[in-house]
């Protein structure tokens, strides 16, 4: 043990720098790994953590790959002990191939903007981890579908029904249609259905957003992509209100929630976090309104802001 004093010709004014510790550099090293251990030690007391990613534009870019560092960083925070889940406008079957690639199993996962809760169910005779639809809200689309029709007529329209089938008017590359059908217009309306989604190539973000307020989608909730993509969930359904099944489900601290997006469709979940004392980290790429929302915000998808969350906790 040695202990820092002044010397002379050292400035006066330079404060005591307290008592070190001067190792070999081969302890040093063994010391910085047992200190990672812990970290990540299940029997080491943490702050367990609930946390909700979104998916497009959070921990993948545009080109569906994936965010720098977040396999990795997904994989510490799980060690750590915190439980980590997605929070996604896809459907199911867009989802599921994502948990693999982050190798992760969480009990739940939110789809379809909160419309649809899966559960995990058991694991197969492959070892492949199964999900069961534990979870789902409808309504009755007949009004809004009508009402969107007569305002945009050229528009492509896509229904998600109670079991995860897709109707859809016309095909759109952006669309995972897998266990999807395309069926006519008037057949979209026949049932309840989970959302509603609407994509108008001609209109912009703008347009959307005024079309909206104008018309008056008053028994339903929305949310506006960045194009020219409207979801329609039940009213009263989003991120959110799914999340907020699952915390109590899982028993966990209102508080103790950290959910990261970086769409308007993520705003609700923000403020659900925020207002329960948790923390809401929005990506820097996405728009103002959303990052205005979150407590916080982080670097790019790009530039992998999810990692640099996760890996200070």
């Amino acid at each position: 043990m040695t202990s820092a004093t002044h010397e002379p010709g050292h400035p006066a004014h330079l404060p005591d720098t307290g008592s070190i510790d001067v190792v070999r550099r081969s302890e040093a090293a063994d010391l910085v790994e047992e200190i990672a251990a812990d970290a990540e030690d299940p029997t080491t007391t943490t702050e367990a953590l609930l946390i909700c990613l979104d998916i497009d534009g959070t921990i993948l870019l545009e080109d569906e790959t994936l965010s720098p560092g977040v396999v990795e960083a997904v994989r510490h925070a799980h060690a750590a002990g915190h439980e980590v889940m997605l929070a996604t406008g896809r459907s199911w079957s867009g989802t599921r191939g994502i948990q693999h690639v982050l190798e992760i199993a969480p009990e739940y996962v939110v789809c379809s903007n909160g419309a649809v809760i899966m559960k995990r169910e058991d694991t197969g005779e492959h070892g492949e981890v199964r999900y069961e639809r534990f979870h789902t809200e409808l309504f009755d689309p007949a009004t809004v579908l009508t009402l969107l029709k007569e305002h945009l007529p050229e528009a492509r329209y896509m229904v998600e029904r109670e079991d995860g089938e897709r109707l859809y008017t016309d095909y759109l590359a952006d669309w995972n249609l897998v266990e999807g059908r395309r069926v006519s217009f008037d057949e979209l309306g026949a049932e309840p259905v989970s959302r509603v989604v609407v994509v108008s190539p001609g209109q912009t973000e703008q347009d959307f957003l005024e079309l909206v307020s104008g018309i008056g989608l008053n028994q339903v909730s929305y949310a506006i992509g960045w194009t020219a993509w409207l979801d329609i969930a039940p009213m009263g359904v989003d991120k959110s209100s799914a999340l907020e099944r699952v915390r109590g489900w899982l028993g966990i601290d209102p508080a103790h929630v950290l959910v990261m997006g970086d769409g308007r469709n993520d705003v609700g979940m923000f403020r659900w976090a925020l207002e329960n004392g948790g923390r809401a980290v929005a990506m820097a790429q996405g728009p103002q309104e959303v990052r205005d929302a979150a407590g916080e915000q982080t670097s790019s998808v790009a530039d992998g802001g999810v990692a640099a969350v996760l890996r200070r906790l």
